[in-house]
């Protein structure tokens, strides 16, 4: 009898979590992390054959589960095969995310998707309605095989002829994925792409991977549907790509005019791999973590926008992270519109509802204070730069992934604070404070009153 309270118990905390979908996706990624993180700390996971201190098999696990990239030990040397096949699953079910997953798993069981799951699904994958929201899942999951499939294939032309076939393809399969799903792990080495920051054909195809995963699966539908009529697009469609476009050619000028004359980052290089450089810096801070120039080395004021750019992020419902493109550019237009004198927020011959608005300026007022808050702590803690913990914070907050050299020396306390932190940065904020927070719906209104502003 007391056995079977306990299991009434237990079902009906099941079905409590089951019926919140930003608790049940946020539970989700946490079982991820630590089921990852016990397989990486074990010896059969490393090169040397020795267990991995779980601290830093944590840190790794939630990095690749939410898709960030920075890690204490250099993946290329201190993972054995097996370590980096469990590192490449975890990022592929972080950039998938776990609802996704688990609806593939039920699909090829023949269970059926209930209403509880098409809910969850359609929090993690930002729908509108309910319906077609398999029909979407197996477009997520299609397109992504697709996409990683012809990345590795285009990636072997270059890795193949280096490492040799198997070791080759290898090398492909793992950054196709990494790139896609805007991870920024890699295979080559302790300098990341520095080494191969004029190979062509290894530089673009992963910046054209990192730019695919970034905009976001609801994008290739639109473009898959209406090919070039970008009057057709959805709304989200058109900010998306529009405020893509401006941000990477705007980062790709900032960057190459900056770093034009540097030598420690691309003063030496020939003016078409300073171009090529400077666009994958653009494009590597929109959450992808790769580095092919020295992050160290950076002008200051090419410091300061890189953390823009990171804090900036992708598109929503994609393998990126960061405040989200949409979110920054409702704000902007929100300040366009008090400009204009304007009474509505106007994108595209759309009126923005006020709630929207709300949660845009929600999201990044407690994006800024994270940062805020977090990186006193680590400043007040180590003996780093501000500047270099800033872009720690910001990079794991973003799920950027890219680092200025400190991950490995933080202290353990330090880490456990960047490990919450990209758990907060791939979750989403809002979704945690939505999960672990009822709202009450008021039956009034209160007066309405007026305050000075400016």
């Amino acid at each position: 009898m007391h056995f079977s309270k306990k299991l009434d118990k237990f079902t009906k905390l099941i079905k409590k979590i089951e019926n919140n979908p930003p608790l049940y996706l946020m539970i989700g990624f946490l079982i991820i992390i630590l089921i990852g993180s016990i397989l990486l700390s074990l010896p059969i996971s490393s090169a040397n054959g020795k267990s991995t201190l779980y601290l830093d098999s944590l840190f790794v696990s939630t990095s690749a589960v939410c898709v960030t990239g920075l890690s204490p030990v250099v993946t290329a040397t201190h993972w054995n095969f097996f370590g980096q096949l469990i590192i490449i699953i975890l990022i592929q079910i972080g950039g998938l995310g776990v609802m996704t997953l688990s609806t593939l798993v039920a699909m090829l069981l023949g269970k059926r998707i209930t209403l509880s799951t098409r809910l969850i699904i359609r929090e993690q994958v930002g729908a509108k309605g309910y319906s077609g929201l398999v029909k979407l899942i197996r477009y997520v999951l299609t397109s992504t095989l697709v996409i990683e499939s012809v990345g590795a294939f285009i990636l072997a032309f270059s890795f193949v002829p280096v490492y040799g076939f198997f070791k080759g393809i290898w090398f492909s399969i793992f950054h196709s994925i990494s790139s896609f799903c805007n991870a920024g792990f890699d295979l080559i080495g302790e300098e990341s792409l520095l080494g191969v920051n004029t190979n062509f054909m290894i530089i673009f195809p992963i910046a054209l991977l990192v730019i695919i995963g970034g905009i976001g699966f609801n994008v290739y539908m639109d473009i898959t549907k209406y090919r070039l009529n970008f009057k057709r697009y959805s709304l989200h469609s058109k900010v998306v790509l529009t405020t893509t476009a401006i941000l990477l050619a705007s980062f790709t000028i900032i960057f190459f005019v900056f770093e034009f004359n540097n030598e420690l980052t691309i003063g030496r290089l020939p003016v078409r791999y300073k171009l090529l450089n400077s666009f994958f810096q653009s494009v590597t801070l929109r959450t992808a973590g790769f580095s092919a120039m020295s992050q160290t080395g950076l002008h200051n004021s090419s410091t300061i926008m890189s953390m823009v750019a990171m804090i900036i992020g992708a598109a929503p419902a994609s393998t990126g992270g960061g405040v989200k493109i949409t979110t920054v550019a409702l704000i902007i237009m929100v300040l366009v519109s008090e400009i204009r004198g304007d009474d509505d927020i106007i994108m595209y011959n759309k009126t923005i509802k006020f709630t929207q608005v709300k949660k845009a300026i929600a999201a990044f007022i407690i994006y800024m204070l994270w940062i805020l808050v977090v990186g006193n702590i680590i400043v007040f803690m180590e003996p780093f730069k501000t500047s270099d913990v800033l872009y720690e914070v910001i990079s794991a907050l973003g799920t950027v992934g890219i680092s200025r050299g400190i991950t490995a020396i933080l202290s353990p306390l330090s880490k456990i604070l960047i490990i919450i932190t990209m758990f907060f940065g791939r979750v989403g904020i809002l979704t945690i404070i939505f999960a672990t927070k009822k709202r009450k719906q008021k039956l009034y209104k209160e007066a309405y009153g007026t305050i000075i502003l400016g």
